[in-house]
């Protein structure tokens, strides 16, 4: 599962691909229930990987960078560091690698891979719409990966 932070990013990065104009953070904030303090920070926190854009005043807001096809939850991932897109090892091992491989390391390639993969291939116009990314859906057992809903993110 992706973090709370990335969760919300997608929810109101998902909002701001589906109003398509500059929109204020405290309605972003109601539109996704999401906390407004919490998401001011990380409103700011997307302007400065270059996500969104922000602007003060009365047609100020806050909107999206690039259009939504051009941004993957990838992108999202690896600009709020999201651990589950950065190469370490799953048990924490520092002294993990090829040469000295933990218990869970070639499980944790393979499954790393098809996360990244559904991540890089998965846009927030596929968010917006609701629909399914390009990625084909994996089949037999294994983690899934979902991302955080409201109800999961204790609302």
């Amino acid at each position: 599962m992706l973090s709370q932070t990335v969760g919300y990013a997608v929810l109101a990065l998902g909002h701001l691909a589906k109003v398509k104009e500059p929109t204020f953070v405290r309605d972003i904030a109601e539109a996704t229930a999401i906390p407004g303090p919490y998401l001011a920070k990380l409103i700011n926190q997307l302007a400065r990987k270059g996500l969104v854009m922000t602007q003060r005043g009365l047609r100020g807001g806050v909107v999206l960078a690039r259009p939504a096809a051009e941004i993957t939850l990838m992108e999202i991932c690896e600009a709020l560091d999201e651990p589950v897109v950065q190469k370490r090892c799953m048990l924490g091992f520092p002294q993990c690698s090829e040469e000295h491989e933990c218990p869970a390391h070639k499980f944790w390639l393979k499954e790393r891979a098809v996360i990244t993969d559904f991540l890089s291939q998965t846009t927030l116009a596929d968010v917006a719409r609701g629909g399914r990314s390009k990625h084909k859906e994996r089949r037999g057992p294994g983690p899934l990966v979902s991302l955080p809903t409201r109800a999961r993110l204790g609302r």
